[in-house]
């Protein structure tokens, strides 16, 4: 007698059930063949270990034998696609998610019951836009917002029974003010045409919000190019403002940067800005406006310092970080060397 032994350490699920229910019903009688049987099931930590018993001698009438045509079940879970991120989590693949809701529920809960049993932790779910209708059922199976962007939601499930340790959303917004002051020592101002109105009608330094992978230098640089024209080079940062509770109930960081005029005719963008110059510096300073703000009147004084020499701002200085191997800038005073 041969023995076909299938041991299988795998998670019980009705889809490992089915195919075993399949299985049985292929199997057919012969006159040739011992009997096959099933031998008992045992359960061990959620998972089933079966073996199976084929008889090969000849036997008597009506035994019960495997056809030839007919392989043994698959026993490999169906989960979805995913890879191990560094930190115990799991990344789901959103380019091999299913389309039909049926299908994606159900690999969904044997992923997860999959995961839970290896001890992984936070579970990453990004959906595309042309998948929305798998949402509701993330949700319901205990996923919860993470953040979203044009194309796609980021779902998130924290499996250890412990408070989460997977990072927030992102939680700020950068903006940027560049300082830019010529030979006559005038300001570059402009007059928004939207804006809130406590500073209606007041001449104010360009600014705007740095794109997302853009570097803050090159992002100011950027802004006053676009509302007046102006091709500058950055200089230093001088300073930064944080303040919460801003747009979206997000929090904001606000860079002030000195930068060098490299030419001097102005071309507002109409759409943005209602009219931009060159402001004679102690009219600048002296409008009401800045008077009554001490933290923008503080920030203006320490623009005219750095440009009168009395105070130094933090330089860009790109380095190789080996964090992750690429080139990135640190700012820092560039006074000393260090």
């Amino acid at each position: 007698m041969v023995v076909i032994t299938m041991a299988t350490n795998q998670l019980l699920t009705e889809s490992s059930i089915l195919r075993m229910k399949n299985f049985n019903r292929e199997l057919k009688f012969s006159r040739d063949w011992y009997p096959c049987k099933w031998l008992p099931m045992t359960l061990l930590n959620g998972r089933v270990n079966t073996q199976l018993q084929v008889g090969t001698l000849p036997c008597r009438k009506g035994a019960l034998v495997v056809s030839p045509r007919i392989s043994l079940p698959s026993t490999t879970l169906d989960l979805l696609e995913a890879f191990d991120d560094e930190y115990g989590g799991v990344i789901i693949d959103p380019g091999c998610l299913p389309s039909s809701s049926n299908a994606f529920v159900r690999l969904l809960r044997d992923s997860l019951s999959n995961w839970k049993l290896n001890r992984k932790r936070g579970i990453w779910l990004k959906i595309l836009s042309e998948q929305s209708d798998l949402v509701p059922i993330a949700i319901k199976e205990g996923f919860n917002y993470h953040h979203a962007e044009p194309g796609y939601v980021m779902l998130t499930y924290w499996i250890p029974d412990e408070p989460s340790m997977l990072p927030d959303s992102p939680s700020h917004q950068i903006g940027v003010g560049g300082f830019v002051i010529n030979e006559h020592k005038e300001v570059l101002v402009v007059k928004e045409r939207q804006c809130p109105f406590h500073c209606s009608g007041i001449w104010k330094l360009p600014t705007g919000y740095i794109n997302k992978s853009e570097e803050i230098f090159s992002g100011v640089v950027r802004e006053v190019k676009e509302e007046t024209g102006i091709e500058t080079a950055f200089l230093e940062m001088i300073a930064f403002r944080h303040a919460h509770n801003m747009a979206f109930e997000k929090s904001d960081l606000f860079f002030v940067c000195m930068l060098k005029a490299l030419s001097s005719d102005i071309t507002i963008d109409e759409k943005e800005i209602e009219a931009a110059k060159w402001m004679p510096l102690d009219e600048f300073v002296g409008q009401e406006f800045y008077q009554d703000d001490h933290m923008l009147k503080k920030a203006i004084d320490i623009c005219v310092a750095t440009y009168e020499n009395r105070y130094r701002g933090f330089i860009a200085d790109q380095l190789i970080s080996k964090l992750d191997g690429n080139l990135s800038y640190l700012y820092y005073n560039g006074l000393n060397k260090v």
